[in-house]
């Protein structure tokens, strides 16, 4: 296969199995998205949809947010990890939204990578998920599959998102980034993988990927 036909029989096989793509952090508004993906950070997203009811219940817009102390915030948040990190970023990013922004998430990638404990990663999923600009975000799952099938040569994830998006169609980046996600954590997981039942991998991969699964699987 040319690199292409890979492109393109990857792009099948994900809309094939994802027709539906589910948004894995439940949220109402970007303000809330914004917050949950900060607080997905070295968590999962099944903990983090535990807690963020818990603190929503208090606090679900900027200005109700600030009128909690950094503390308060940390004990709510505190099971979804780096608690401390976390909180004061919740309550600073929520005053600056008030001053700056009118208390609005701003549809602009630079202006949320100005928000304390905002990354790229971060923004980059706000921006696609609640305003539907195109963007690619970059989690462990799409850096990992992005080299096992020969897409990134997988030193960093700033250069697996400018692969992506250079071999990937503008219009699909959005819904590709949860598909291969969803994809990774189905079919083609860090821990527990099964080449047979990775259809893409087995199909498209990387040859050393493929012969350093059977060389494992052996011994």
């Amino acid at each position: 296969m040319t690199k292409n036909e890979k492109v393109s029989f990857c792009i099948e096989q994900l809309e094939r199995l994802y027709p539906e793509i589910p948004i894995p952090l439940d949220h109402k508004d970007p303000y809330t998205l914004l917050i949950a993906v900060l607080m997905s950070a070295q968590s999962t997203d099944v903990r983090v949809n535990q807690i963020t009811p818990l603190l929503f219940e208090r606090a679900d817009n900027p200005y109700d947010m600030v009128k909690m102390s950094v503390e308060e915030i940390r004990n709510i948040i505190k099971p979804v990890g780096l608690s401390p990190m976390k909180s004061k970023g919740i309550h600073g990013l929520s005053q600056i939204l008030i001053n700056k922004h009118g208390g609005e998430v701003p549809q602009d990638l630079e202006a949320l990578e100005e928000l304390p404990a905002v990354g790229h990663k971060t923004a980059s999923v706000v921006i696609s998920q609640a305003f539907g600009i195109p963007a690619f975000p970059v989690d462990t799952h799409i850096h990992r599959l992005m080299y096992r099938w020969g897409f990134s040569s997988g030193k960093n994830v700033v250069q697996t998102e400018r692969d992506a998006k250079r071999l990937f169609p503008k219009e699909k980046w959005n819904d590709l980034h949860l598909q291969i996600i969803w994809y990774g954590r189905e079919y083609s997981p860090a821990r527990g993988w099964r080449l047979e039942n990775d259809i893409i991998t087995r199909t498209i991969g990387r040859k050393s990927v493929i012969n350093e699964y059977h060389k494992t699987r052996k011994n």
